[in-house]
């Protein structure tokens, strides 16, 4: 029989699960440089840095019913939705109190649009003008005096009618959507001055039954009426139910050219008249409608109807200046600390505090990477309370590095060797600065989940930064120092500020000596 001999298995070395380490952060940081340059671009930021719209919103609903709490959650995830669908970047909705809604949209954004999309209903209706028991407003469209709420707004824009003259009520110039019927003239004496009041066409939720309504829509889109045209249309995909009672109801109204009105919001879009039955679910609806208007119309109609009533309470455009001014000096207040640190720790730790600052460097890199992946899913705005949240971090991550390097230099003290030092004194270090950073953690994890507005942000940034720092500790300042402990730090110790420790240490044991 062959003689077999069994070798001990190698253990691998500790110094190859180091240089792993490195190898692992390395990759992370190419990877944050890549998501994060450059970070102007690829961090979002919040409404109080680049201003934006803000906007307050009460609900309300007919009569004195009260709303609920899982309507106003519905109503703010439809407007979520529309302002989304708007192409507002990190937008937020937010609840206040038990009936309003706080809407924050940063960037660049017509105020005007926002206002009326996302305040609107959103219920749509198509009704049988000849089953509608309200006859005032149907005759109005059968005599064609109507005009549309563009015609309206530029008869206001060339003081043809005067807002006062207008029998609706008007919101930022711009008159609610819909037709509106002339109710009665006058000419003045002169006869070269005729008066005009106009009403909205609206009929009465009683007065009809519709033959379908939004919920009744699979899928929406926008085009052009026409080739040569300038106006568009918003077309609709009906799902099956609502497919076969339009073709029956357009069956039946063929023949006489019979008129369905599109009711939004209880306000007659139009009222087009059948010229053949409609069969295959695809309906357009027209109302001489500019782009951004039939946009509007598509995103209302996509988010769904409000299941309460939304009036504006409060609309503030904020400039974006005096936010870019509060984060220049932010991200100067940021750089002064980051290089205050950095000399404090070359000064009184010498070759070691130089570690530490290059960790600080490392974790300033991951940071920003995670604020950028954050960005890209939509999950993160810098706002000013965010940078303070920064600011702190910093603080912490020196903290944790001043920790790390005293009790490496304690251990030397104590008389242990570099090596022996730099994996003791290190790993002490570390879990007494990870029970630290947890406590830390609690508090920021309870002000982002608990708190509201700016003080979440505060939060979301420290909790991160604690993140990065106990990171920071794991794979860069224990692996390194381990590293550079036997060989490198042993050489020279003079210039890596350990000569005096080990000088203490030799003391200590020649002293202990000499007592026995």
């Amino acid at each position: 029989m062959a003689d077999k001999r069994f070798k001990p298995k190698k253990r691998p070395s500790p110094a190859r699960n180091h240089v792993a380490l490195l190898i692992v952060l390395a990759v992370l940081l190419v990877g944050s440089c890549f998501m994060f340059i450059p970070p102007q671009e690829k961090i979002h930021q919040g409404l109080d840095v680049q201003g934006g719209l803000s906007i307050v919103m009460e609900a309300s609903k007919a009569g004195d019913a009260g709303v609920s709490v899982e309507e106003m959650e519905a109503a703010r995830q439809i407007i979520e939705r529309r302002v989304n669908l708007l192409g507002a970047s990190e937008a937020s909705v937010q609840m206040q109190g038990s009936n309003q809604l706080l809407v924050q949209i940063p960037g660049s954004i017509d105020q005007t649009q926002a206002l009326s999309t996302i305040g609107q209903t959103g219920l749509l209706e198509f009704v049988n003008l000849a089953d509608v028991s309200e006859q005032e407003d149907v005759q109005s469209l059968e005599s064609g005096s109507v005009v549309s709420d563009q015609q309206l707004n530029e008869m206001l824009a060339f003081d043809q009618v005067s807002e006062e003259q207008i029998d609706a009520e008007l919101s930022n110039g711009r008159v609610p959507a819909g037709m509106y019927a002339m109710t009665s003239y006058s000419i003045d004496e002169s006869g070269s001055q005729t008066y005009t009041t106009y009403h909205l066409l609206a009929l009465e939720p009683d007065s009809y039954t519709p033959i379908f309504t939004g919920a009744d829509i699979d899928s929406v889109s926008v085009s052009q009426e026409s080739e040569i045209g300038t106006t568009f249309a918003v077309n609709l995909d009906l799902n099956g139910e609502a497919t076969e009672a339009f073709a029956e109801v357009t069956r039946e109204l063929v023949a006489t050219n019979g008129k369905i009105a599109i009711i939004l919001d209880g306000a007659i879009q139009s009222a087009p008249a059948v010229q053949s039955a409609i069969t295959d679910g695809n309906v357009a609806i027209t109302g001489d409608y500019t782009l951004k208007d039939a946009n509007s119309l598509k995103t209302v109609l996509e988010s769904g109807s409000l299941p309460v009533t939304l009036g504006v309470i409060s609309s503030q455009v904020i400039g974006p200046t005096l936010g870019q001014e509060a984060l220049f000096q932010g991200v100067l207040v940021a750089l002064i600390g980051l290089a205050l640190v950095a000399i404090y720790l070359f000064v009184f730790y010498r070759g070691i505090g130089l570690l530490t600052s290059a960790a600080i460097a490392v974790f300033a890199v991951l940071y920003l990477g995670i604020l950028a992946v954050l960005s890209y899913f939509n999950q993160f705005a810098l706002s000013l309370a965010g940078i303070a949240g920064i600011v702190l971090s910093i603080g912490v991550a020196a903290d944790s590095s001043i920790l790390v390097l005293e009790r490496f230099k304690e251990e030397i003290r104590m008389g242990r060797s570099v090596r022996a030092s730099s994996i003791t004194g290190v790993r002490h270090a570390i879990i007494t600065s990870i029970d630290a950073d947890l406590v830390t953690m609690i508090s920021a994890l309870a002000l982002f989940f608990i708190s509201v507005g700016a003080v979440k942000g505060f939060g979301l940034t420290l909790a991160l930064g604690v993140v990065c720092d106990i990171l920071t500790m794991l794979i860069f300042k224990a692996p390194l120092i381990r590293l550079l402990a036997p060989k490198i730090i042993t050489r020279h110790p003079g210039f890596w500020g350990v000569r005096e420790d080990e000088e203490i240490a030799v003391q200590a044991g020649e002293l202990v000596r000499g007592e026995q």
